[in-house]
């Protein structure tokens, strides 16, 4: 774990070199104040040698003035080597993020992905800063006290020995009982960001069926699970401080003890007692930061083994050996296709599934809920690959091309359209980056969507709020088809893409692909049999097979499709041409 996050400081490295470096500076100069301070007292002030307080006075003050100017460097340091730190963990974790199949993503989910991007990178940039900081110092002035203290009095030195074993079995008890309940922690950060985000997402919906209060609720049991879980850890954190204070006072007061024994024999000097007392202090102090290093290792440990496994996480798809770079047409075949969205599943979204389309046909898909209608049409650009059997497009398996190349090739329209902020140009262009204003028009008029733009005060400049908040569905759905032509794609596929438009308008965009596209394979998921009549083949599906496939004529002896084609006719949904 440790060496994978520290591939990622990178340029950093010399920041976090020098911050312990500079550190280290600063401790010896630290362990070398109280020293000379005993020297102060004990020629200085006792014998009232003034000439001898300025002189070592004025060398205390530069030491002291060295130390702040040390710290200040190793502060400036640490923090960029950190903050740089962080941001190479958030790069490089989102960076793998983006090779992700959707496979990999749904394992993590959307909530857990963004916390881990989020909290647990900040919690190991904190963890991160302190140790190139405090623990390089704290063990350092430890050991550099506990020998300077040693020198001035070996006897009462050995008081600092009985903070050691309480120390040690409180901080294990601690980091052992405390690290599974904030992993716990963690994970309901992530059912919190879920809540969250969910509810942002369908707010409309909420408020339109007054769901506040149950909303508030969810949230509320979320919040007080995280609350229950982290006041649980923190009782047993906060247990560091106390225990903390107790050795420091132990210790203080067995020094003193000895050392006025000493005194009062003669073996010891009020400067020499005065420095002990100083080091004593360093060496607690240190102490009680060694312990709160293993508090924020135990939190941020937690976070950095969420952070390993987005950083280690391979994605499901890749390109094979000597991919193609070429597709020689929009034909798709699939031969013997089962396919699962989880390998442990026993029953297949898609079972035994063989169609052959020849390219440039328009294939009409239509079949109820959950019977694989989507599952079908996204093993064509390979969003996920098939349990067993072939896709094959171009008559070359799918695995076999360039993911890139492929999906370059085929543009998807899918059920839930999503647009992102910025304006309808900008949101155009993601087909084709390089598309010009007409080429943007044009697809716009194959799409319907040129005359309401115009409407709009800005056009084309029309900014598009987060979400297409600000567009209706049917227009959103319209942005979305003129997107996916601009990428001049050999096969098109729209999930569903036409159901919040108008019978007039799906007819009108059906009639321009015929014109404009006819060498463009085009899948048409629908739920109006109006939507896909026109097809040169259609298929229906039902629970994850093709039951029957033939063009409208043919389809209608079919007793599934006669009785859907006679409901929605009867219902005036009929086809406007």
């Amino acid at each position: 774990m440790i060496k994978r996050l520290s591939k990622c400081i990178r340029e950093y490295k010399k920041d976090a070199i020098l911050s312990p470096v500079i550190v280290s500076l600063e401790v010896v100069i630290d362990v070398i104040i109280p020293f000379l301070l005993a020297f102060l007292i004990d020629e200085g002030v006792e014998k009232g040698n003034i000439n001898y307080i300025v002189k070592l006075g004025a060398i205390l003050v530069g030491l002291a003035l060295f130390s702040l100017l040390f710290g200040a460097l190793a502060g400036r340091f640490a923090a960029k080597a950190a903050t740089g730190f962080a941001k190479n963990l958030r790069h490089d974790m989102y960076y793998n993020v983006q090779n992700f199949s959707f496979s990999n993503i749904d394992k993590f989910s959307t909530s857990s992905l963004i916390t881990r991007l989020t909290t647990d990178v900040t919690n190991v940039q904190n963890a991160f800063q302190m140790i190139i900081r405090i623990a390089v110092r704290a063990p350092l002035m430890l050991i550099f006290s506990l020998v300077a203290a040693c020198l001035i009095n070996v006897k009462a030195s050995l008081a600092f020995l009985v903070a050691v074993p309480i120390l040690g079995i409180g901080l294990f008890t601690i980091t052992i009982h405390a690290h599974p309940i904030f992993e716990k922690v963690f994970k309901t950060y992530d059912k919190l960001n879920n809540v969250v985000q969910e509810n942002l997402r369908g707010i409309r919906v909420v408020k339109s069926y007054v769901r506040e209060e149950y909303e508030k609720e969810k949230f509320n049991k979320v919040s007080q699970n995280i609350f229950e879980n982290f006041s649980k850890a923190e009782k047993l954190v906060a247990f560091n401080s106390p225990l903390m204070q107790f050795s420091m006072y132990l210790v203080l007061l067995l020094i003193s003890w000895i050392s006025a024994k000493l005194i009062v024999a003669g073996s010891m000097t009020t400067g020499e007692l005065m420095s002990l007392i100083t080091y004593a202090m360093q060496i607690l102090m240190n102490l009680m930061m060694v312990s709160m290093i293993f508090v924020m290792v135990t939190i941020s440990r937690a976070s950095a083994e969420r952070i390993v496994e987005i950083l280690n996480e391979k994605s499901d798809l890749t390109n094979g050996k000597n991919p193609k770079f070429e597709i020689k047409d929009g034909s798709v075949s699939f031969r013997n296709v089962d396919f699962s969205y989880t390998k442990n599943k026993k029953k297949p979204c898609l079972s035994n599934i063989n169609i052959d389309i020849k390219s440039g046909e328009t294939v009409g898909i239509i079949g109820g809920t959950g019977s694989g209608k989507s599952s079908f049409v996204q093993l064509i650009p390979r969003l996920y690959d098939v349990t067993s059997g072939r896709v094959l497009v171009g008559g070359v398996d799918v695995k076999k091309y360039d993911l890139d190349t492929l999906r370059n090739n085929v543009a998807m329209v899918l059920q839930k359209n999503v647009l992102f902020s910025g304006t309808i140009k900008e949101n155009l262009r993601w087909g084709n980056i390089d598309a010009t204003d007409e080429e943007l028009i044009h697809v716009c008029k194959l799409a319907q969507a040129d005359d309401f733009i115009k409407n709009f005060p800005d056009g084309y400049d029309t900014y598009i709020e987060q979400g297409g908040t600000n567009v209706s569905g049917g227009q959103k759905q319209r942005l979305c088809i003129a997107r996916a032509l601009l990428k001049k794609p050999k096969i098109l596929i729209l999930d569903d893409s036409t159901s919040a438009v108008d019978t007039k308008t799906d007819a009108l965009i059906r009639k321009a692909f015929r014109e404009e596209i006819p060498d463009t394979t085009k899948f048409i998921i629908a739920q109006r049999i109006a939507s896909v009549q026109d097809a040169d083949k259609i298929i229906i599906m039902d629970e994850g097979k093709i039951v029957a496939c033939g063009t409208h004529e043919q389809l209608l002896k079919n007793d599934i499709y006669l009785e859907l084609y006679n409901s929605q006719t009867k219902g005036g949904d009929t086809d406007e041409k």
